[in-house]
């Protein structure tokens, strides 16, 4: 078990106080923190310490892939470490977004290459070949926009706000509610331009607007529709995002994301679990360049609610279940009373103390102790371990065993 430094992404929607008091920094922290990644990602890996030294992650896995990351997960998944965990903090919102599946996100990868688009050019969508499922777990109270809502409950929502820019298409819908009639809703909206794009998005606001002074149904959608006119005026995101089901999570509790989900994160602290990818194709609410007609060849327009994840206890574990083949996250309780933990080993791990302060002992090695903040990684060939403290980890395994 070795332990882990990693590094921090400051985007603009970054908090200023989440990230910095998990890792207890000085807080507020002069920049935006969004990100802590913990993995072995090429755009930001972790170090890990071996034998006194500091050495990229990634570097250490590609020497030793069998070793590291055991043989199996080696066959599936090749050498290298199939998923990626974050420390996810929003002030603002994220940018409308999704992630492709396997087989688009080796066909873009291929096509940004031979076009020569840099690796790290803004305008670059695919910066691996691997698909991005993902699953947030919060840590204090979440806000999101996910997938689209059911096409009854979205018609009777615009209904009530009476955008008359929308009137023909509500029409046009409502004639074919299922997913052809919602992509083809969802491509005329984002098909506005110039001053139609400009009264299309105005009446929506000024409509939600009216809805929340008078304390509608859907008050809460639309409070967050006229806030993201706020900081993205004009923009067309600001009218798809009713088109979304607004999901709010209590700490605890987590939500999957499949490929092709249209989603934008709100505002809250999260640990994020994903395939190792970094592929993002955003189609508003961000200064980033936006890419509609790629966004709308990789989102599923399944219109349905969100099933909120609630861990299934095993123990000390409670275990957050999804379909990812690449990761799996659970939460590890260490308490006096409950005594020393053992956990089965499920091939390469990295663990992430949020509270507490919890000792990890290998047999044969010396005790590694974990405080808030403090992360570790546990290759494949190391043995079984046993915690120790009072303290709470979150755990990443990969998805088979």
């Amino acid at each position: 078990m070795d332990p882990l430094d990693n590094r921090v992404q400051e985007y603009a929607w970054g908090s200023h106080t989440a990230i910095a008091g998990l890792l207890g920094q000085p807080s507020p922290s002069a920049r935006p923190q969004a990100e802590l990644w913990l993995g072995a990602h090429t755009t930001a890996p972790s170090r890990v310490e071996r034998e006194g030294r500091w050495e990229s992650l990634f570097d250490v896995i590609a020497k030793r892939p069998d070793a590291e990351l055991g043989a199996s997960v080696v066959s599936r998944f090749g050498p290298q470490l199939p998923f990626l965990l974050k420390v996810l903090a929003a002030e603002t919102p994220l940018s409308l977004q999704s992630h492709p599946d396997e087989k688009q996100a080796a066909e873009g990868f291929a096509a940004e290459e031979r076009a020569g688009v840099p690796l790290d050019a803004p305008e670059r969508h695919y910066r691996d070949r691997n698909h991005k499922p993902e699953l947030l777990c919060a840590l204090d109270s979440f806000e999101l926009l996910c997938g689209f809502r059911r096409v009854v409950d979205t018609l009777r929502l615009l209904r009530i706000l009476r955008i008359e820019t929308l009137s023909d298409r509500l029409d046009e819908l409502e004639r074919d509610p299922g997913p052809r009639g919602l992509r083809r809703f969802v491509s005329t909206l984002f098909a506005a331009i110039g001053e139609s794009r400009a009264r299309l998005v105005t009446s929506t606001v000024e409509a939600c607007e009216r809805h929340v002074a008078e304390g509608g149904k859907f008050a809460k959608e639309c409070a967050w529709v006229v806030r993201l006119a706020g900081l993205y005026p004009g923009d067309i995101g600001v009218a798809i995002a009713l088109l979304l089901n607004l999901v709010r999570l209590e700490p605890g509790q987590a939500v999957y994301l499949p490929a092709g989900n249209l989603h934008a994160y709100l505002t809250g602290t999260g640990i994020e679990i994903m395939a190792n990818s970094d592929n993002v194709i955003r189609g508003g609410l961000t200064a980033k360049p936006i890419d509609a007609a790629e966004l709308l060849r990789v989102l599923v327009f399944e219109a349905r609610p969100i099933e909120i994840v609630v861990p299934r206890a095993q123990g000390p574990e409670a275990i957050y279940e999804a379909s990812a083949a690449e990761f799996r996250l659970s939460r590890v309780s260490v308490r006096p009373a409950g005594g020393a933990v053992k956990l089965d080993r499920r091939g390469p791990e990295i663990l992430l103390c949020t509270e507490g302060s919890v000792t990890a002992t290998v047999r044969g090695a010396s005790p590694q102790a974990l405080r808030k903040g403090g992360s570790a990684f546990v290759p494949a060939n190391a043995p079984a371990y046993v915690l120790e403290g009072v303290g709470t980890l979150y755990r990443a395994t990969v998805g088979i065993p």
